[in-house]
């Protein structure tokens, strides 16, 4: 007889935040699409996107003004 099956692991913020990462290049696994939906907490994606964002955005802004400078 099998043990029951649980809810699956919750994932890590770092997990998240790779997932989120791999995103914004649009290179995602088919197989990550299926596993990710029952690991993922919704609250880790808007958190590892919002500093992702951010840091795209710095990153932005002084590549700029680097340019600029010059």
């Amino acid at each position: 007889m099998e043990p029951p099956k649980d809810k699956p692991q919750q994932a890590s913020f770092m997990y998240a935040m790779k997932a989120v990462i791999w995103s914004f290049f649009g290179l995602r696994r088919k197989s990550d699409f299926e596993t990710d939906s029952a690991k993922l907490n919704p609250l880790h994606i808007v958190i590892a996107a919002v500093l992702a964002v951010a840091l795209f955005i710095g990153l932005l802004i002084t590549i700029v003004k680097l340019v600029v400078s010059k």
